[in-house]
């Protein structure tokens, strides 16, 4: 009998997409009442920005989404998107910011269907879906909640000595939630192209969620304290940042999108996120790269901590915090951080290299080599046919030689392969 390795979609993860789509609701939610409530305040210069942030991080997401339609146009489709590619509504229900109910939508339909059916065809698209969703929301994140975390954490800074809204004190932990929640989501997908780790423990997804918000956390404390004393250097400190990140990731030969111009994208987008956390982009081993990465943030965030404090006699006189407090508080952090990080990768981070056997990671799902990979010329959602792609053992006699069928996600499963390698 060949066996293959099928994504499985259990019912737990079901219910944290629910979760996650309540979270997505909540924080849209959220958005609208704190621009009217800043609006009402005469908040003009903060309801500017927060609208820049919103619309921008929108547009976005619903590019990409559009981009990965086009790319997937032979992966199954439920009825939702089938109706909506037949009224040639596509276009338009990305222009109209539609695009992630659209999915949703779609991954609701397919996760039923699969657990009323039991079909691993539908749990596999399920987990197609999953991938995407993940993806779009980790864009969304390093867009969106990590800036409007920085305003927040200015809003409350500027009116210390005023009430601070409920409102905006709820905007700013619904933001750290929704960053937590979605690096926990993103690892959790990544986790699926592992065969026999596909069921991710709790205490690795703890782990990695407690790394990684221990180190974004002083990152964004940095650029608050920084922006809050300097708001008009902000946009020239990013830019100043961004452009040479922007340059790495395009001379670490991304390879994430099925088209040039969708490439040089997504090399942008890699710039916003390292411009607030390392995102392993590239394959090989990274530890140079994210070595490097971390000693530019922390510098970064040493020299945005000095301005901030020779500016802090004018800018933040009367601060209830004395400012030993920050610069004991992030560096240990950011130190306490990175030796989670340590002991992640040391202790719960899974390597091919480390891997003996075959059945136990599937190799050649997670090969990105050209002689295994799949052609540019081919789809993302490309039926899994070719025996180099799947783990096989000896065949039965009484079995059926037709070959299984698996629909991956090419896209994440480069991500794996560069994540785990």
């Amino acid at each position: 009998m060949e066996r293959t390795f099928s994504f499985q979609y259990p019912l737990p993860d079901f219910l944290l997409t629910l979760l996650g789509l309540a979270l997505f609701l909540l924080d849209m939610v959220l958005d609208v009442k704190l621009v009217v409530a800043l609006w009402q305040e005469g908040q003009r210069d903060l309801v500017a920005a927060l609208v820049v942030l919103l619309l921008g991080s929108s547009g976005m997401v619903q590019l990409f989404s559009w981009l990965w339609y086009s790319y997937d146009s032979q992966r199954p489709q439920t009825k939702v998107e089938g109706c909506v590619h037949s009224a040639g509504l596509l276009w338009l229900c990305h222009i109209l910011q539609l695009g992630m109910f659209l999915r949703y939508a779609a991954l609701l339909e397919t996760s039923l269907l699969s657990f009323t059916g039991g079909s691993s065809d539908l749990e596999g698209q399920a987990v197609y879906q999953t991938h995407d969703l993940s993806m779009l929301r980790l864009f969304e994140t390093f867009f969106e909640s990590a800036p409007q975390l920085v305003l927040m954490v200015l809003i409350i800074i500027w009116h210390e000595h005023e009430q601070v809204g409920l409102l905006t004190v709820l905007k700013a932990a619904g933001s750290a939630v929704s960053i937590a929640w979605t690096v926990a989501m993103y690892h959790r997908s990544l986790r699926s192209f592992l065969v026999e780790k596909a069921k991710q423990g709790w205490g690795s997804s703890a782990l990695y969620f407690l790394w990684n918000l221990l180190l974004i956390a002083p990152r964004l404390a940095s650029l608050a304290l920084f922006y809050s004393a300097l708001p008009l250097l902000g946009p020239a400190h990013f830019l100043l940042l961004w452009f040479p990140l922007f340059l790495w990731a395009w001379l670490q030969g991304t390879a994430f999108m099925d088209s040039t111009m969708g490439e040089w994208l997504y090399r942008a987008v890699i710039g916003v996120i390292w411009y607030f956390s390392w995102f392993n982009v590239a394959e090989g081993r990274t530890v140079v790269r994210s070595l490097i990465h971390h000693g530019l943030m922390a510098v970064d965030s040493a020299i945005l901590l000095l301005v901030w404090w020779r500016q802090w006699d004018h800018a933040m006189d009367g601060l209830a915090l004395e400012p030993i407090v920050f610069f004991v508080a992030i560096p240990s952090c950011y130190l306490l951080g990175l030796l989670l990080k340590v002991a992640y990768y040391r202790h719960c981070h899974p390597s091919l290299g480390q891997q003996p056997q075959s059945d136990t990671v599937d190799f050649r799902l997670l090969d990105t080599r050209p002689s295994l990979a799949q052609s540019d010329t081919e789809t993302d959602s490309a039926p899994c046919t070719d025996p180099l792609m799947l783990p096989q053992a000896s065949p039965s006699p009484a079995t059926d030689s037709t070959p299984s069928t698996i629909i991956q996600n090419k896209r994440m499963k480069r991500l794996a392969a560069n994540f785990y390698s």
